[in-house]
């Protein structure tokens, strides 16, 4: 953040009010009103945060206009191509790419914290056959605080390093267990040798009767998946972790509840969604019938992977996850079916100034659906896959939120219900009717 390069005046009930403006790094501005109630008895309303900015940040940056992402103030584009996953995750943790030495150090934590506790594995035992993969990883991070505790402010202060590699490498442990458990199958432990992306793989697919071959082409696109996602600034789960972290609340809590938000259709189920629609427009085979029923405001189908709530253009990880996409099926000689229908989709879509005129590109769900298939990624996990590839993001929010000086997130409200006076009207009602 720059210095405040002046004021503007509000004008209420005859009172002039100066708020200070705030420019961000990026040019961003907004209005300081966080005297403003004091100052008038006057609050801001903003349902849903739509023009709200809710903190400082040094994690994200996003211009939605322009289709810029960049982490750290590098380009989501150049990440991509010239880092691993592991890399970015320590990026967002720590604000600065690792030398060698410190990606060599941050892979061994990795490793060494990659085992579940013995007594949690049997957790796994007690959930229902078919318990959907969010659901058991979500109560699982809450249970971690009680197999390892120190995970308050301090000890994060004192050993950051240790605290978030454990996470990290913890919950990818847990959501190949959680699927192993979701198909009856039994559990694969992770191996020093490989590295996360494939550990990860390994876990999901290995099995006694069907060794699991590593590709690596799988590895790099898995990677490149999971960068796309490590971060996306003020989304749904990164507010919830950063106000559920404002209570002072340990780092597994705190991460339980971003893994809850995005468990949500309008968030990261957003991809499965994808496919579902997908599926359905190839089982009808008429893609302009549903074209038209997306432009219909009487009819509630909607066009799912199209359209961002900060996007006014094509989102930068569309454009990269459909390059990826296109090439990587190539490669490996798959088709599927669904693929030629988003295509026909895109097509139409990009077409139609219907469209155009309402800035609905494709997202960045558009294609990954077709990927994670593609790797055998079974639908019940893609927003799994979301919630892995989205740790360090969390992680870093909620570092960077106890690291200043945040006080507990207390929104306020604009009351609309009863008031006294109809509250006593209805009670000497209630009185004159009991009493006859």
């Amino acid at each position: 953040m720059v210095e405040s390069p002046g004021y503007v005046t509000l004008e209420i009930e005859g009172r002039k009010v100066k708020l200070p403006v705030v420019v961000g790094s990026e040019g961003e501005k907004a209005i300081d009103i966080g005297n403003l109630r004091r100052e008038t008895g006057y609050v801001t309303l903003d349902p849903s945060f739509m023009n709200t900015a809710a903190c400082y940040s040094q994690i994200t940056f996003v211009d939605g206009e322009k289709g810029i992402l960049r982490y750290r103030g590098i380009p989501i584009e150049e990440l991509v191509q010239k880092t691993m996953f592991v890399e970015v995750a320590y990026l967002l943790v720590h604000g600065e790419l690792p030398n060698e030495e410190e990606r060599r150090n941050f892979s061994r934590l990795l490793n060494r914290n990659s085992l579940l506790h013995e007594d949690m594995r049997h957790f796994f035992d007690h959930f229902p056959q078919g318990a959907h993969p969010m659901h058991i990883l979500s109560t699982m991070i809450n249970a971690l605080a009680a197999f390892y505790p120190n995970v308050d402010l301090k000890s994060m202060a004192d050993d950051i390093d240790l605290s978030c590699a454990r996470l990290i490498s913890i919950v990818r442990t847990m959501a190949a267990f959680a699927y192993k458990k979701s198909i009856g199958e039994p559990v694969v432990y992770p191996r020093h040798d490989l590295s996360y992306c494939a550990n990860f793989l390994n876990m999901m697919f290995d099995s006694p009767v069907s060794p699991y071959q590593i590709r690596p082409e799988a590895v790099r696109i898995l990677n490149i998946l999971f960068i796309l996602h490590a971060d996306h600034e003020q989304n749904c789960s990164t507010t919830a972790v950063r106000s559920i972290g404002s209570a002072q609340v340990n780092l597994y809590a705190t991460i339980s509840a971003g893994i809850s938000a995005l468990s949500g259709p309008l968030h990261g189920g957003a991809n499965q969604a994808v496919i579902e629609m997908l599926r359905m427009i190839q089982a009808d085979g008429d893609v302009k019938k549903f074209i038209n029923m997306a432009k219909d405001r009487t009819n509630p189908f909607r066009l799912m992977g199209f359209g961002h709530r900060v996007y006014k253009t094509y989102d930068p990880r569309a454009a990269i996850i459909k390059k990826e996409c296109n090439a990587y099926l190539e490669r490996i000689h798959y088709k599927d079916p669904l693929l030629d229908v988003a295509r026909e989709v895109e097509e139409i879509a990009l077409t139609d100034p219907y469209f155009i005129e309402r800035h609905l590109y494709p997202n960045v769900d558009f294609y990954t659906g077709i990927l994670y298939r593609a790797l055998g990624i079974p639908e019940n996990m893609f927003t799994v896959m979301f919630a892995l590839a989205r740790l360090p993001g969390w992680i870093a929010h909620w570092k960077e939120m106890i690291g200043g000086a945040t006080k507990i997130v207390r929104p306020r409200q604009i009351y609309i219900g009863k008031t006294l006076a109809d509250t006593m009207e209805a009670m000497a009602v209630r009185e004159v009717l009991t009493q006859n």
